[in-house]
């Protein structure tokens, strides 16, 4: 599924289904297709990946025909601009909280290369002529604008959000808006639960692809999609690895009765950092 075909499918209100990607190995697209995804959801915020492993990786799953979907640092329409340049065919601007940075994502997802005067003055409501408006459609058409949802600001100004025009997905931080809402990874609080509704609502009434990227309970996402979330990206190869791993060594201890030693960097305690 390319970027154009990804996002008609979300327009349709159909699910699409993604997982976070993290390593650049050459063994993994294989791996990942075979998984049977629609698009990789690759993050740059909290994983360090640089500029050619990105483009390397987003160029590798495009020619797969898997739509890459890059997260950027922060909500920097530059930024944004590089790793289209790479080869994305979506971005996602973190953390977002106002409408200038809604329009920021804006301008580089849909209007690149436009920059400077000109494009300021196009967000600002000035039209377009006719060809330099259809060789922008042209230019931009694969690519998907994703914003990224993660606190209780965002989602009291996400009516304001999704009256700007051009976003095709709104995308759930369920880990951060936890800790935002002072219930640190309390997925199944009703509270908490009726956030991530409000958002769900918010994003299906415009005809908005909406979802989340969680890796805490397999169930609980299952009840999001019901509900009506239709963009999924499930948990991280970096949580799967270290789930299995660490499910068969803990079998392996078991049978042969040998205790678990304690190692550097050992997160079985508080659960891996959230992506």
């Amino acid at each position: 599924m390319n970027g154009v075909e990804l996002k008609a499918a979300l327009q349709r209100g159909e699910r699409v289904y993604g997982t976070c990607t993290v390593s650049p190995s050459p063994h993994w697209p294989p791996m990942i297709a075979g998984a049977g995804v629609d698009f990789v959801f690759i993050d740059t915020e909290h994983i360090a990946l640089d500029r050619a492993q990105v483009s390397w990786m987003c160029r590798t799953y495009a020619a797969m025909g898997i739509a890459p979907i890059v997260r950027i640092p922060k909500p920097d329409p530059y930024a944004a601009c590089m790793v289209l340049d790479g080869g994305a065919q979506g971005v996602v601007a973190p953390y977002l909280e106002s409408v200038e940075e809604v329009r920021a994502l804006r301008s580089a997802v849909k209007f690149r290369p436009l920059k400077g005067a000109r494009l300021r003055a196009v967000l600002d409501g000035e039209a377009l002529d006719e060809e330099t408006a259809a060789y922008l459609a042209e230019y931009n058409r694969q690519n998907l604008m994703v914003v990224n949802i993660e606190s209780v600001a965002a989602v009291e100004a996400l009516d304001t959000f999704l009256a700007e025009p051009d976003i095709d997905a709104v995308l759930i931080g369920p880990h951060d808006l936890s800790i935002s809402m002072g219930m640190a990874e309390q997925y199944e609080r009703p509270e908490y639960t009726e956030m991530i509704h409000r958002i769900i609502d918010a994003a299906k009434v415009r005809g908005i692809g909406v979802g989340f990227h969680f890796s805490f309970g397999l169930e609980t996402a299952i009840d999001w999609a019901r509900y009506g979330a239709n963009f999924i990206v499930h948990s991280t190869d970096l949580f799967m690895v270290q789930e299995q791993l660490g499910r068969e060594l803990g079998q392996f201890r078991e049978v042969l009765g040998d205790a678990r030693r304690p190692s550097a960097g050992d997160t079985s305690s508080s659960g891996p950092a959230a992506v």
